[in-house]
């Protein structure tokens, strides 16, 4: 505790504000797959992410923090409109200066996947689960039908 206190006095404390839509400065996004950058340092409106201390929007001047991502979709709000993407996980971090970073293992357009798809790959991982697989087969189809529903959650609210 005495290192903190003196850490303290050498560097003063950043005040914290709460975003507002009328912030003077804008949202800048940069997110990003291990083999793609979807955005660069671009202004947007706000952020929706699916974290997993719950779902939040994330506005410019937003308190920063660090959030770990759940599947589920991030939506992003620019002037001409939003677009979703579904990701499987990965960390939000925003900023002080109202940057916000995503890093996401995978990133997909919502439109981009087919109901039928999503059912017959959950109804396939429910199998799994339910059946006498080993217990590491068990627990990686238990993943998939986390992300299998979260992603039948996110075609039907499109």
């Amino acid at each position: 505790m005495f290192a903190l206190r003196s850490l303290r006095a050498v560097r003063p404390v950043l005040a914290r504000t709460y975003a507002t839509e009328t912030a003077t400065v804008g949202l800048r996004l940069t997110f990003a797959v291990p083999h793609q950058t979807i955005y660069k340092d671009v202004s947007v409106t706000q952020v929706n992410i699916a974290a997993v201390s719950g779902d939040m929007g994330i506005l410019a001047s937003h308190v920063p923090s660090i959030e770990q991502l759940r599947p589920g979709v991030i939506e992003v709000l620019e002037a001409a409109g939003s677009k979703k993407f579904f990701v499987s996980g990965g960390f939000a971090t925003m900023n002080p200066d109202s940057s916000l970073n995503i890093n996401a293992i995978e990133a997909f357009p919502v439109d981009e996947f087919s109901a039928e798809a999503v059912r017959t790959g959950l109804a396939e991982a429910q199998r799994l689960v339910n059946s006498g697989a080993t217990e590491e087969e068990k627990l990686a189809a238990k993943i998939e039908v986390e992300v299998f529903e979260a992603l039948q959650a996110a075609i039907n609210a499109k």
